[in-house]
């Protein structure tokens, strides 16, 4: 019979997870199976579409479980789900401003003229000196 449901073990394959984690989401109330007999879970289109942001948004978003559950259910009374989407995208920013700053001294690295830049280099110096580094960026 194909009443478009499938089962944990398809749900998992598809999306490149243990069933482990779907049994754990649902602990979580993140999902819900359409259809569960025993210990027999199926899920429709839009319990796999619900996997789907999950999924994405733990690893693209790098969001907590904590956050995606707040997005899915919508307002708690003490932070919108605008707010913690909002505050994800701020430390996102901040860790691309970091990565570039250590881009940055490390392309000086490889291209600084002291014979020990470590040591010797009087950008590497002021860099540290600053007392951020990886805030330091030309």
């Amino acid at each position: 019979m194909n009443d478009g449901l499938v089962g944990i073990g398809e749900a998992a394959r598809r999306f490149g997870l243990a069933e482990s984690t779907l049994r754990y989401w649902e602990e979580r109330g993140l999902i819900a199976p359409a259809q569960r007999r025993g210990n027999w879970r199926r899920y429709g289109p839009g319990e796999l579409h619900r996997i789907g942001l999950i999924q994405m948004w733990r690893e693209a978003g790098t969001m907590s479980l904590d956050e995606i559950a707040l997005v899915l259910a919508g307002d708690d009374g003490e932070r919108t789900w605008r707010a913690v989407v909002q505050e994800r995208i701020d430390a996102i920013t901040l860790q691309q401003q970091r990565l570039e700053a250590a881009r940055q001294h490390l392309e000086h690295l490889l291209t600084c003229p002291d014979e020990h830049p470590a040591d010797d280099c009087p950008y590497l110096r002021e860099a540290t000196t600053a007392g951020r580094p990886w805030a330091m960026v030309n």
